[in-house]
């Protein structure tokens, strides 16, 4: 079976069942699965087939949806990237996957309007501009016969990418049974049905939003209502609505949610889960959220891109006593563990790396089989976060390996920011860490050593860093500092950066 499959099949099943609903635009399961036909066909009448990467640069909406399943269609391996990324860093994104066309929708264009390559098909929402073709026009020109996909659960499916240390993203690579075991996982555990109706606010280009809810979603048959961003107002309101069932959002987008001062006038009563991750919520949060949500249906989901993501869970009940822990069991499908360097486990209370083993793994890092080998260890992928587990079997994280930094629930690489920030002129040495934020539970604080004294070290650095980094990873604090701390061998000692700075609290 294939993701492809699974669309063609609720079409014959539920034909009349409303598949998607963008803004005015609403389609049923036999609309969406013919303009997928009409779409991958036109793509192939332009030279994309079987194999072929395609680079999906688009916030959530029905294009998103068409594009992703129409090249899977044809066999080829879908790339969806963030809709924040710069132009630089879509252009890497490019190179790397070796793609064989984009896909961009007119809200982004500016961002990569530049680009003009011969061997790289270029295609546009709105009108046709210069070398780029417009999505509307070749939909319409596409066949309406149906196009078979006869791809196997261990063909190659989708390229995922991920910021990693060197600076540099990296691109994850699944098969459609690391897919579809996230999305079976999600539909069991989060009691999905096709009277589900699932609200996609947070970006359709990372793991969890794609494959546990919008692929999820797809094998049951349900419901996906669509918002091109999130807003308070915009998750209040389509709540209400459209009577959605299940949302998958950062931590921080429900504490902004809960504090809406008309928050009352929205009936939610229709939620059956309220699911997050990315970041724990303390227990003052939980109760806060409970409270103006009116909801004892709180869902925290652990996991990384690199697992599916798949890894654990903490259900609505555990709420009450086990708060800010990730949960005790594995998700369906998936084992965990608390190891030490050599993968075996340690004893409970005792800080470990925690391990995870499931169909949900990658098939591997692309093009980079040192990194995918480094990432393993007799199967199971190596998650980088420490833990440690409690005498009533809760994992707790308490640290993490790499200097992550996770802000509203994405993840944020100091290194790539510190290799963007050292190419400044002036700038000789960047060090980048996070410090606690009430609300995004990180955010980012540089520290700069300079050839000069900035008169505003802020203003230049982030206009400095725009367009060469999304702006969610653009550093809100600075410090032009002489020196950074370095220990005998020359490394840079962040840690004592971290503790110096540990209490300052960002109001």
């Amino acid at each position: 079976m294939n993701i492809s499959t699974l669309l063609e099949r609720n079409a014959r099943k539920y034909p009349y069942q409303e598949a998607v609903i963008s803004g005015e635009q609403r389609m049923n399961y036999w609309e969406l699965d013919h303009q997928v036909n009409k779409f991958a066909s036109a793509l192939k009448q332009q030279g994309i087939d079987a194999g072929d990467k395609v680079v999906l640069y688009m916030p959530n909406t029905m294009e998103f949806v068409i594009t992703y399943f129409s090249v899977m269609r044809l066999g080829g391996i879908i790339v969806p990237i963030n809709a924040k990324l710069a132009g630089e860093e879509v252009q890497y994104i490019l190179e790397h996957s070796d793609a064989k066309a984009l896909v961009v929708h007119e809200m982004l264009f500016a961002s990569v309007s530049h680009i003009q390559n011969e061997d790289l098909f270029l295609i546009k929402t709105g009108s046709a501009l210069e070398s780029w073709k417009s999505f509307q026009q070749l939909l319409e020109s596409g066949k309406e016969i149906p196009i078979a996909c006869n791809l196997v659960e261990d063909d190659e499916a989708a390229i995922l990418y991920t910021s990693g240390t060197t600076g540099k993203p990296k691109g994850v690579l699944f098969t459609y049974r690391n897919i579809l075991s996230a999305a079976i996982m999600m539909c069991v555990e989060m009691e999905m049905k096709p009277e589900s109706r699932i609200l996609h606010m947070m970006p359709l280009s990372h793991s969890a939003p794609l494959h546990l809810f919008l692929a999820a979603g797809i094998y049951v048959g349900a419901v996906h209502v669509l918002s091109p961003a999130f807003t308070p107002e915009a998750l209040l309101s389509l709540v209400d609505k459209e009577r959605i069932t299940h949302f998958f959002g950062a931590p921080v987008a429900y504490l902004f949610t809960a504090k809406m001062p008309n928050i009352e006038a929205f009936n939610l009563s229709s939620m059956k889960f309220w699911v997050y991750g990315g970041a724990p919520l303390s227990k003052q949060e939980v109760q806060f959220i409970q409270k103006k949500f009116k909801t004892e249906s709180l869902c925290c989901v652990y996991g990384l891109t690199e697992a599916g993501p798949t890894g654990t869970l903490l259900l609505p009940q555990e709420h009450e006593k086990h708060t800010g822990s990730i949960g005790r069991r594995g998700a369906l499908g998936t084992e965990f563990k608390i190891a030490d360097d050599e993968g075996a486990e340690v004893p409970q209370g005792e800080v470990g790396e925690i391990f995870l083993y499931g169909d949900g793994n990658m098939k591997g890092y692309y093009k980079d089989p040192e990194r995918t080998k480094e990432a393993f260890h007799n199967g199971w992928l190596k998650t980088g976060d420490l833990a440690k587990k409690d005498e009533e079997g809760y994992i707790w994280i308490v640290d993490r390996k790499k200097d992550l930094i996770i802000s509203g629930g994405v993840n944020i690489y100091p290194k790539e920011v510190e290799e963007a920030l050292v190419t400044h002129p002036a700038i000789t040495e960047a060090a980048v860490i996070g410090v606690p934020h009430p609300e995004w539970g990180e955010t980012v604080k540089a520290f700069i050593v300079s050839t000069e004294e900035f008169q505003d070290v802020k203003k230049s650095c982030q206009t400095y860093l725009t367009g060469k980094l999304a702006g969610y990873k653009i550093p809100k604090l600075y410090e032009q500092v002489k020196e950074l701390p370095r220990n005998a061998t020359g490394k840079i000692l962040k840690q004592v950066l971290k503790d110096e700075h540990k209490s300052e609290v960002i109001k």
